[in-house]
């Protein structure tokens, strides 16, 4: 596919036949954005796997509680949501980065997620379940993964 010169961005690692401040085309952007799942992401695959190995049987995105929580345990009484940091806007963290371009949309967006959150599980305590949430960025290494995951075990089994 030939491109005029002017069309052509440059920056020092290469160049980039559109004026956009990412490094895909705004169709290839759009397809990224288009595949990422709701669920049954790696990080709630992690946390589903680490419960089960311990004993523990869950439902998966029950639709009858509000929010839809990612894991719940009836036997427990106690729900499980396993937070993207990016989409949920985990305040502090390295994985939660506003976009620049559209912010507006985006700081809006991420915003509306927070009180939704918030809402569903002030909801769900008042019903009597124990809510945890678990963050994507805690469980990114190995050493921080384990610690979170036998802290929710033991703060699930607590109330036995």
């Amino acid at each position: 596919m030939a491109f005029l010169e002017a069309e052509m961005v440059c920056s020092p690692v290469s160049c980039y036949p559109f004026s956009m401040a990412d490094r895909f085309s705004p169709a290839q952007r759009s397809k990224i954005m288009r595949s990422i799942k709701g669920r049954d992401t790696k990080a709630e695959l992690l946390v589903r796997r680490f419960l089960f190995r311990k004993g523990l049987r869950y439902r998966t995105n029950d639709r009858r509680l509000v929010g839809s929580p990612d894991i719940v345990l009836p036997k427990y009484r106690s729900v499980v949501f396993v937070n993207g940091c990016f989409w949920h806007g985990h305040e502090g963290c390295s994985l939660f980065v506003l976009p620049k371009t559209n912010s507006a949309f985006w700081s809006d967006k991420i915003e509306k997620n927070r009180s939704r959150d918030a809402k569903n599980i002030s909801t769900l305590i008042s019903d009597g379940w124990r809510v945890f949430v678990v963050w994507e960025c805690e469980l990114r290494n190995r050493s921080a993964r384990d610690a979170t995951l036998e802290g929710l075990v033991n703060e699930i089994w607590a109330l036995e």
